[in-house]
C-alpha cells in the first residue's frame, strides 16, 4: 500500500470521513452539553441544590404535585432518566435536608414511596423558576422555542 505524499489533503483527513471537530454534531452536542450544565450548576449553587438534587426534587414534586401521583423511587428514577442506585442516594441525602420523605411502599416491601415536604415543594418551585429563567436565557441563542423543542424532542427518543 503506498502512503499518500507528504503534506497532502489526503493525508491530512482523519479517519471517518474528515470532519473537523466543530464540523461533528456529537462533539458539537457534548460542548453545548458542559457548558449549559455549568449554566445549570452556577444558577442553582444559590440555592444548595447539585443539578441531579434539582431534577430528582423537581420530579418527585411535579410527580406528586401535577400529576397527583405518589411515586415510588424507581417511578422517579424512570421519570427523570436516573440510574436507581444513584437516585436513592440523592434522594437519602434529600430526605436528610426534610425536603423529601422516603416511606415503605404498602404494595411492595421492596419498594419506598416518595413524597415531598413542605419546605421540599417550595424549594422546588423556586428551582424550577431559577432553571427555567436560566434556559431561556441559554436557549436563546438558538432562535426559535417551538423548532427547538421538536428538534430535542426526536433526538431525545
Amino acid at each position: 500500500m503506498t502512503r499518500p505524499p507528504a503534506g497532502s489533503q489526503a493525508e491530512k483527513t482523519p479517519p471517518g470521513g474528515g470532519l473537523e471537530p466543530g464540523e461533528s454534531p456529537g462533539f458539537l452536542l457534548w460542548r453545548v452539553t458542559l457548558r449549559w450544565q455549568r449554566v445549570m450548576v452556577a444558577a442553582l449553587r444559590p440555592l444548595g441544590l447539585t443539578h441531579v438534587q434539582f431534577v430528582l426534587l423537581a420530579s418527585a414534586w411535579w410527580l406528586t404535585e401535577v400529576a397527583g401521583e405518589t411515586p415510588t423511587q424507581q417511578r422517579l428514577a424512570d421519570h427523570a432518566a436516573t440510574d436507581r442506585m444513584m437516585t436513592s442516594q440523592v434522594l437519602r441525602a434529600l430526605e436528610s435536608r426534610g425536603l423529601v420523605t422516603r416511606s415503605a411502599d404498602p404494595d411492595d416491601s421492596r419498594a419506598r414511596r416518595v413524597g415531598v415536604t413542605g419546605e421540599g415543594a417550595a424549594l422546588a418551585r423556586q428551582a424550577v423558576a431559577v432553571v427555567e429563567a436560566a434556559d431561556a436565557g441559554f436557549f436563546a441563542a438558538a432562535g426559535e422555542g417551538p423548532a427547538l423543542l421538536e428538534t430535542l424532542h426526536r433526538l431525545a427518543g
